[in-house]
């Protein structure tokens, strides 16, 4: 049975394909390939429905499959245009192949549909494996180049580090950005660390906690932290909340952080006037550090 019935599907391949280009080209002016062009989209739907006739007559995945696939996914195609597509070809070949009989039985009928499922529904899975791997490891690898990106500690002089935050932070997150932390602290031999919560668009209790624990930890190796980047809108959801940050240093800027940060390590900027009689900030040590 299902012998006779692919013999037959691939006797009238040519008709067969006319028709599913024609279904698949009915929601072209709706959905995600209006954007495509007409050349493009008429190319793939020409090599993906010979494709599928491949895998029908060799009874399973090829590698034309296998390449094709991995080429929409890497041109960024929808899935759902793989998944339309062969549920496009289920209907239109369960269609052409009653229409071929002069009478059907529903005995007849759930022959049918069982052997075209059995040739679509391999086609299907393996696509959406496909998918679905390369999704994971894009997913995989962002998630690598987010972490290495999140959470930089900054040497910007002696003894002086930057920590800007960008994003939301989430426990994760969180978690990286205290080992970040405590790591860049021993390694640069900080005394004086900046937390730049500038580009945090929503500090909440969560994340005030994340940073007060973050400062507490500093604290107890023996440098001291310091948040910098406290906007207006920041700092009265801060209060709304009740949150406690007394226990360490708060600037609105990171320009004032850094000057409070050149205090503590008995520095300080000074003015001096040059040749022109301009102007010109020069970094000192006090006294105190010779």
């Amino acid at each position: 049975m299902d012998r006779k019935l692919k013999e037959l599907v691939v006797e009238n391949s040519d008709t067969i394909v006319h028709m599913w280009l024609e279904e698949v080209s009915k929601s072209r002016q709706t959905d995600y390939t209006s954007t495509i062009s007409d050349e493009l989209f008429e190319s793939t739907n020409r090599e993906f429905v010979n494709v599928i006739f491949a895998s029908v007559e060799k009874q399973g995945i090829t590698t034309e499959l296998d390449d094709f696939s991995e080429r929409l996914v890497n041109l960024g195609w929808p899935l759902s245009y793989l998944t339309d597509g062969l549920q496009a070809f289920r209907r239109v070949t369960i269609d052409f192949i009653l229409s071929e009989l002069d009478q059907v039985d529903s005995n007849y009928f759930s022959q049918v549909l069982q052997a075209v499922d059995k040739w679509v529904d391999p086609i299907i899975n393996q696509l959406v494996n496909e998918y679905s791997g390369s999704w994971e490891h894009i997913v995989s690898l962002q998630r690598v180049a987010l972490q290495e990106l999140s959470a930089p500690l900054i040497p910007v002089m002696e003894n002086i580090t930057v920590m800007p935050l960008i994003g939301t932070i989430d426990t994760e997150r969180a978690k990286l950005i205290m080992e970040n932390l405590l790591d860049g602290v021993i390694k640069h031999n900080a005394e004086v660390v900046l937390i730049d919560i500038t580009g945090v668009p929503v500090v909440d209790t969560m994340v005030a906690h994340h940073i007060i624990q973050a400062a507490e930890a500093v604290r107890l190796i023996g440098s001291t932290c310091i948040l910098v980047g406290i906007r207006p809108e920041i700092a009265q959801t801060i209060v709304n909340l009740g949150i406690d940050l007394g226990k360490f240093p708060t600037k609105s800027s990171l320009r004032k952080g850094f000057q409070s940060a050149l205090e503590l390590t008995n520095r300080k900027i000074v003015s001096t006037k040059s040749n022109h009689d301009d102007d010109i900030e020069k970094l000192v040590d006090s006294l105190d550090r010779e």
